[in-house]
Parts: C-alpha cells; structure tokens; sequence
C-alpha cells in the first residue's frame, strides 16, 4: 500500500467535503437539532406519562360534585385532557390518543379503557388504587441506592450511534456509487492507485469527518444539557471511533459493486432501519425474545452502544469493554477485506 497515494485522496475527499458548505452545515445542525428536541421532548418531566381524558371539561362543569379521587387527580406521572363530551373521549380512546377516560361528575365512579392499549391497562391499574385507604399497606417501598441515571444520559449516545450510522453508511456507499455512476472510478482505474487504497483512503476521509462532527456537536450539547460521565471521555470517544470505522467499512461492501443510485438507497434503508430498531438506540432490548438479542448482536452500532453507556453510565474501564471493542476490530478488518475483494471500478 502507497501510504502518498492515500494521504492524497484523503485531503481530496476532505476539502471536497468542506467545500460544500450546504452539505457541511448540515451535517452540524442535523444530529445537533435531533439531540436537542429529543432532549427535551424525553427529559425527566415529560418520559413516558399516561394521558387521561376527563369529561366534561372545566368551563362546562355543573354544580354536581367531582367524585375522582384528588391522589389521582394530583399524580405527576399523568397528563389529563380536558374533554367536552363523552363521544369524543371515545374516538380518542379508539385511536390510541389516550390511554383512560373519566367521567367527573357520574354518580358512580366509571371510567373507559381501550382493551388492546398496554398503556391503558397500566394507567387503569393507576386509578384503582388511588381508590385504596392511603394507610394500607400492600407492599413495602424500597428505593434503589446509588446514583440514578438520566433518561437522557441512556438515550444521548443513541442518537449519536444513530447519526454515525447513517453518516457513515451513506457517506461511503452512497458516495462511492455515485462516483462509479458519473465516471470518476473509471479515471481512477488509470492511475496506480489500488482498491485497497482507494477504499482506505474513503474509510479514514469519512471517520475523520465523524469524530470531527462527533466531538462539536458532543461540546454543543453538554453544555446544554451536562451529560454525567462515570469513565473515561477519552474510552468514550475510542469506542466511537471504532464504531464510526466499522460502520464505514460496512459502507464500503455496499460500494464495491453496482450503478445504480436507487438501488444502492434501498439497500442502505434495508440495513439501516433494523439496525436503528435492534441496536437499542431509541429503546432497550430487556424482555424481547431471546432470537432477538441474538440477532441484535449481529450488528457494530449495538456493540459500540453498549460499550459507550457501559463507560458513560456504569464507569466501565477498557477491560470491561473490551470484548466490544474486539468484535469492532475484527468487523472492520473482515468488511474491509472484503469489501477490497468485491471492488470493481466499473460495474
């Protein structure tokens, strides 16, 4: 391998990025937008809270008494809707709007639930037992130890994955089809240069671009909202970086061969989306079917996840993380390998 001839396409690929000013904001705003409206829609206050409906609603209330329990009526964890009749409540409850509706005023207490709606079960499970003595004891409370973790903290290295994961994928095998569609790898093929360096120099051209967004938006965001790491930042961003380069280099299977711009798009989506789903990035896989988590283990992102918020959240050292880091080594030398194998400057 011509160590020259690499260097010279990577600077190539670099300015031709830095170049496109359209393309290079929005690789900077993109992932910083998505990390501050998910922060704030999934903070600690807004995460997972039930919404009930109650009819009638306040400016229609008769002089009839409310006969909902205040502890219900005063429980953080629910968001009520206020409703001006019956009918509409249910065409909500129907369409999984909501998850409960009440009526205020019944003689009876009497509530609405959607059989097929989990959160509904739950949120019902909620109001039977605000109807229960405050002084019975069913079940004695007891509260972890230690410190809590932050939905955010959990959710911040997601979107993160997420935002490499389509980078990398689409920034190789997109761009390298594209390449071969428009005749660029055709002249390339009449130089000395070799698919191993063209494709190395692709891999180190796009992690490089990677860590680099990687780290701006990182600062960006933690001055927002003070992410709490308990290992090393330095780990944190190692296992990032050979995440990026595994992801990169499965980008560059997908290039080695094919023209068409279309095709090589479906086939990004057809990866990209179970990856996104099984590699936890929006949701842990705890009490999936086991087939499932096998197969999760199949993909980098699910590996580089785990790596990162063991470090991030459990202060995890390289040891520990170490066999997530083996498996991105060795999943970036087969792609690559592989991808060097499958590689035509032509078809």
């Amino acid at each position: 391998m011509n160590l020259k001839r690499v260097w010279s396409l990577f600077l190539a690929r670099n300015l031709e990025f830095f170049r496109d000013k359209a393309a290079f904001g929005w690789n900077f705003a993109f992932p910083f937008l998505i990390i501050i409206g998910f922060g704030f829609i999934f903070d600690d206050q807004n995460y997972q809270k039930f919404k009930v409906g109650i009819f009638p609603a306040e400016a229609q209330e008769s002089s009839l008494p409310n006969t909902l329990p205040e502890s219900f009526l005063e429980e953080e964890r629910i968001t009520f809707l206020q409703l001006p009749d019956r009918q509409e409540g249910e065409e909500l409850l129907r369409h999984h709007k909501i998850d409960l509706l009440l009526d205020r005023q019944s003689d009876e207490p009497a509530y609405w639930i959607n059989d097929s709606s989990p959160q509904g079960y739950l949120a019902e499970k909620i109001l039977l037992a605000s109807y229960l003595p405050e002084d019975l004891k069913i079940a004695q409370k007891r509260v972890i130890k230690g410190r809590e973790i932050r939905y955010i903290d959990w959710f911040f290295p997601g979107l993160l994955g997420m935002n490499m994961m389509f980078s990398a994928l689409w920034g190789v095998g997109y761009v390298v089809v594209r390449y071969r569609k428009n005749g660029t790898l055709k002249r390339l093929k009449a130089t000395p240069l070799t698919p191993l360096e063209y494709l190395s120099a692709q891999t180190l051209s796009r992690i490089f671009l990677l860590m680099f967004t990687l780290t701006i938006v990182w600062i960006g965001s933690d001055l927002i909202f003070d992410f709490q790491i308990q290992g090393s930042i330095l780990l944190v961003f190692f296992l990032f970086f050979l995440g990026g380069l595994s992801l990169c280099a499965l980008g560059l299977i997908l290039a080695a061969r094919g023209t068409s711009e279309e095709f090589t798009s479906g086939v990004l989506n057809f990866i990209t989306w179970p990856m996104m789903f099984l590699s936890e990035v929006w949701f842990s896989l705890e009490g999936s079917p086991q087939w499932l988590k096998t197969l999760s283990q199949a993909f980098p992102l699910t590996h580089m996840l785990q790596g990162v918020r063991k470090v991030m959240n459990e202060g995890a050292t390289f040891v520990d993380v170490q066999s997530e880091c083996l498996f991105l080594v060795v999943f970036t030398a087969a792609a690559l390998a592989v991808g060097a194998k499958m590689f035509s400057w032509n078809e």
